[in-house]
Formats: C-alpha cells, sequence, structure tokens
C-alpha cells in the first residue's frame, strides 16, 4: 500500500511527540519502504513518516508498507529498479549482499557526525569493509531470565562466572530440577547458546571471523566453545526431548518450575509472565564470563533503516536518518505503548518495565566486546541453516562433535567460495 502521509495521519503518535531535532530545508519527495508490517510498528512507521512530512513543508513523504516476510525476497528487486530513498533491513551480515551488489549507500559521514556518538554500541554492526551502511533504530536484548523465588529457596546467587554457573546448575540439578528449559524444534535457540559461549570463550572478533568464513570449523577455539557447553549438556542441564519442542513449547518447563532459567530474547518475557511469572518470580542476569581476557559481547538483534544507492533525494534521506536516530524520537517508538524493545541512543529514555531497564543498561554500559545480530543473521543464510542444525545435534548427541565440526567444515568450503 502506498499514500502520502500528511501531519493529521498517525495521530496515535503525533499527539505525544516530543520536541523533534532541528529542522533541515527540504524539498521534494522522499521515498520510504518499509517491512513494518506488524499492527504495532506500522503504527510506529507510519507516526515517524507523518511527522517527518509535517515537519518539512515543502517535502512530500511517500511511504509503502510490505509484508516482512515478503520484503526478503523483494528488497533486491526493489533497490534495483526506481530504488527507493530509505528501507527497512537488518544489521551486520545480513547487510552484506547489498552493500556488495552496491545497493546500499555509504553513509559514513554521518556517523563521523557528533550525533552518532550515541550509536556506538552497534558501530560495529552498521559497519563493512571499514564503512558504515545505516542506522539502528531499535534493538532488544539476549540474556539469562530465571526463576528467582527457586534461586532463592536453593540460596543460590546470580553466577558472574562460568565456574559460578556450574556450581548453580549442579545444584538445580541435586533439587530435581533442570537448569535449563529450551526447545530447539526450529534450531535458532541452539544458535543462541552458541553464540554466547563461542564469544565468552574465543572473543567477539573472533565469533565475526567465523561467521564470516574466516576460520575453519575444525579450529581448536571452536572445539573449546563445545567442550565448555558439552559441560552442561553432560551433566543433564537441558530440558529433555528439547528437539520436539518449540521455544514456546519449551516455556512451561520454567513457568512450572521443572526448569530454572532460559537463555532467551526480551520478547519472551511477556509469555513468561502470562504464565505466572511475575516480578517476584522472574529475574534476568548477563551470561557470566567464561574467559576473563575477553569483554562481554551481546546478542541484541538490530533493525535498521539504510539508503538506497539509486536515491533520488539523498538530503532528504540524510534527514531521515539523523531524525530515526535521535534520543527523543527513539525514546518514543520504542516505548512500551509502541514498539516495547530498546533504544538504541545511549541518550534515550527507556521504558519503566524492569526488563528493558536492565537490558538497556547492560547493552549500554556492559557490552564492549560487541554486538552479535544472532546466529542466523551474523552467518549467511545457507551457512546458519547447516549449522544450526549441526547444533541442534551436538545438543542431542554431544559425541557425534567431530563428525557435526567435520560436516560443516565441508559447508564453510563450499558456500564462502
Amino acid at each position: 500500500m502506498r499514500s502520502t502521509l500528511k501531519a493529521s495521519l498517525a495521530a496515535c503518535l503525533a499527539t505525544t511527540m516530543l520536541s523533534a531535532p532541528a529542522a533541515a530545508e527540504l524539498s521534494g519527495t522522499l521515498r520510504i519502504i518499509s517491512d513494518m508490517s506488524n499492527p504495532a510498528p506500522r503504527a510506529v512507521m507510519e507516526g515517524l513518516a507523518s511527522e517527518f512530512d509535517a515537519m518539512h513543508s515543502d517535502l512530500t513523504v511517500e511511504l509503502e508498507i510490505v509484508d516482512r516476510e515478503a520484503w526478503k525476497t523483494q528488497i533486491r528487486n526493489a533497490l534495483s529498479a526506481n530504488a527507493p530513498d530509505v528501507v527497512n533491513w537488518y544489521a551486520a551480515t545480513r547487510m552484506t549482499p547489498y552493500v556488495d551488489a552496491g545497493l546500499f549507500m555509504d553513509i559514513s559521514d554521518l556517523w563521523a557526525e557528533d550525533h552518532f556518538d550515541a550509536l556506538a554500541s552497534t558501530k560495529g554492526a552498521m559497519t563493512l569493509n571499514g564503512a558504515q551502511w545505516g542506522v539502528p533504530y531499535t534493538y532488544y536484548q539476549w540474556g539469562v531470565y530465571y526463576r528467582k523465588d527457586i534461586f532463592e529457596e536453593l540460596g543460590l546467587g546470580e553466577p558472574a562466572t562460568w565456574a559460578e554457573e556450574i556450581s548453580n546448575c549442579q545444584a538445580i540439578l541435586d533439587s530435581g530440577r533442570k537448569c535449563y528449559t529450551i526447545g530447539t524444534k526450529y534450531l535458532w535457540t541452539a544458535g543462541g547458546w552458541f553464540d554466547y559461549i563461542n564469544s565468552r570463550t574465543n572473543g567477539y572478533d573472533f565469533h565475526i571471523q567465523l561467521a564470516n568464513g574466516e576460520v575453519e570449523w575444525t579450529d581448536p577455539r571452536v572445539r573449546a566453545t563445545f567442550e565448555n557447553w558439552a559441560q552442561l549438556i553432560n551433566m543433564g542441564a537441558f530440558v529433555d526431548d528439547h528437539q520436539t519442542y518449540s521455544w514456546q513449547e519449551a516455556l512451561p518447563f520454567m513457568t512450572d518450575g521443572q526448569a530454572t532459567a532460559y537463555l532467551m530474547g526480551n520478547f519472551a518475557v511477556a509469555a513468561m509472565r502470562d504464565g505466572g511469572l511475575d516480578d517476584s518470580k522472574l529475574d534476568f542476569y548477563q551470561f557470566p564470563v567464561i574467559n576473563p581476557d575477553v569483554a562481554y559481547a551481546e546478542d541484541a538483534p538490530t533493525d535498521t533503516f539504510h539508503i538506497a544507492s539509486g536515491a533520488q533525494n539523498v538530503e532528504a534521506a540524510k534527514e531521515f536518518l539523523r531524525f530515526v536516530t535521535s534520543a527523543d524520537v527513539q525514546t518514543r517508538i520504542n516505548g512500551g505503548d509502541a514498539l516495547g524493545q530498546l533504544p538504541v541512543n545511549s541518550e534515550a529514555s527507556v521504558s519503566d518495565d524492569k526488563f528493558i531497564q536492565q537490558g538497556f543498561n547492560m547493552l549500554s554500559n556492559n557490552a564492549g566486546g560487541g554486538i552479535m545480530q544472532f546466529f542466523d543473521r551474523d552467518f549467511p543464510a545457507e551457512m546458519a541453516s547447516v549449522g544450526m542444525e549441526g547444533l541442534q545435534e551436538f545438543m542431542v548427541f554431544p559425541d557425534n562433535l567431530d563428525d557435526i565440526v567435520a560436516r560443516l567444515e565441508d559447508a564453510r568450503q563450499r558456500i564462502y567460495q
């Protein structure tokens, strides 16, 4: 659907707007294609377009919203012929095909502006070939959500080190419970465990080098990651038959108290609360240190805006990117009544929700190692698919490690040619 948006549209956001960034003199038409098609994101996107349109009397903003899944196959064609000025996409490796094809514009000049210092936590995820190719507008944390009431019952504290994690897990197992619930039926949840154990074992740079095909899966450092993971698997830390459950189907193990923790994204909190876990029973901690010589890296999938290399109104497009990355705009669009996620701008305010507050503090102040985009975003699609199959197999049959890494190494050599 394409419409020309004026100030009267999307009043639900416009009526609550704070002071906007200083307006530049813009004219002509700004064409935006967005995949924010679900109801709440759509209202946010329509509100942003409407507000930006109203700020510039000589500018017309045209917004086209397409289905999120459909956009994954349409974006290349959209950028190739009669390209819009601005599009939605994702950070890190997911940018690579469009950067390599010359379809995204280098916007390093924007990132050199003082305004962008507040986005520093995600600069690495927006950088390829030494240049920046887009801007972030929202992200959300991953971490360990746990049964605070059960920890208190067992006299456990939040673990800061791997040794403490293992010790806690043994106490939980001794109490007749599992340490972690997980559902790996759709594979990606196993990717989250690999992301964290690999980055905590070998560091962010190594993890991204592996994602980029620059490291062999048979490398001893990768094996060290699996060996650390195997400590938990061989203890029986995870719920049984997890390969038969989706992530949602695995939630009752935690809400019923049969398992005490879930390594998951913040989007799961609503379902946990619906399952009866209020804030007296539910809490969150940052994945613990394994190798003290590497800084914390965190999974925080980041959604982004990009300027098409074929943009016709580059000046307006750049001003729109300044607008959507400003602290007050990121505060509003990520609020509990909007996206319900985290602003990337470190000067933005966040919802007073307990877990959003914890996540924002963690990502803004204690993620110096870097921001990962999650296994199936950082790795190319084909490698991610093959890789996550191997990770799930390892969680069920850890003794198959040699065969698994050999198979993944064969896939790496084929896929990254």
